[in-house]
């Protein structure tokens, strides 16, 4: 693992590292923010997906989440979207390629032997994380925006033992009915939709749903509503009971000024959960 960079924040460090990825066959960037209590011994885990067009920088300085993470003592993790590259496939839109991994392993030409972003978040960076940072594995948490919060929540549905919390800041809901998800999930999977359910939010919480508490926010003049489809997912949230909330937060868009503005309450939830207040 290689250091990029690390810079004092809010008493603790935010770090940039890279590795060589097996998952992914080529170098991949994240970030690590480690609050003051780690200095001391291992702290909780929340980690957040970002949304298309994104890197793991977007959140990293546009989110605010490390002011309230130190607060709370737990770590941040924030991984890229995509496999990156000369030698990595991409497309001319920005929705496809990369940049717009939509967190799934690949099984389709040209994107199979890159494109394994389920396999590198679920397995292979948490393996890099314990290793190399004073990380309480036991105790982990994820969040996400847009395309980053259908990763968050349909690996936490997908790894139940994993997660003792989960949020989502405008995801994309309901992707196998959405031009954001057929698009994408048909490219990277096949045209068999039904190898497309454990990768939409709305579909997993009708089948499964999640063992702990749920927290989606969402912005009355969000630009994507028709493509994010946010009232399939509270509708099934509704129909399982499904412990938490789902807020329509008036006059917000799309932006990480949306993001932002709410980072604390998400920390917050995640912070009860995983026993830190």
């Amino acid at each position: 693992m290689q250091t990029i960079s690390e810079n004092r924040c809010f008493g603790g460090i935010q770090g940039v590292y890279r590795h060589d990825s097996a998952a992914c066959s080529c170098p991949m960037t994240f970030g690590v923010y480690l609050p003051p209590q780690a200095r001391t011994g291992s702290v909780p885990v929340l980690w957040y997906l970002s949304g298309l067009t994104c890197t793991h920088e977007n959140a990293m300085v546009k989110a605010g989440a490390q002011a309230w993470a130190a607060r709370a003592g737990m770590a941040l993790v924030f991984p890229d979207t995509s496999p990156r590259g000369p030698d990595v496939p991409d497309d001319e839109a920005y929705d496809l390629g990369q940049g717009a991994g939509f967190y799934v392993n690949a099984t389709q030409s040209p994107w199979s032997t890159h494109f394994r972003m389920w396999d590198y978040v679920a397995e292979e960076l948490p393996r890099i994380v314990t290793a190399n940072f004073p990380i309480d594995e036991e105790r982990q948490a994820i969040t996400g925006h847009s395309m980053g919060g259908h990763g968050a929540l349909t690996l936490a549905m997908g790894q139940p033992e994993r997660f003792r919390s989960v949020s989502a800041f405008a995801p994309i809901a309901h992707p196998a009915r959405s031009d954001w998800g057929r698009k994408q999930l048909s490219a990277y999977l096949g045209e068999r939709e039904s190898a497309w359910a454990l990768h939409d939010a709305t579909l997993q919480m009708q089948a499964r749903g999640f063992d702990g508490e749920v927290l989606i926010d969402q912005g009355t003049e969000d630009q994507f509503l028709d493509l994010l489809m946010p009232q399939a997912l509270a509708e099934a949230m509704a129909a399982r009971r499904q412990p938490g909330a789902f807020r329509l937060q008036q006059g917000y868009d799309h932006s990480y000024f949306f993001v932002a503005s709410f980072m604390r309450d998400h920390v917050e939830f995640h912070a009860r959960a995983l026993d830190l207040i």
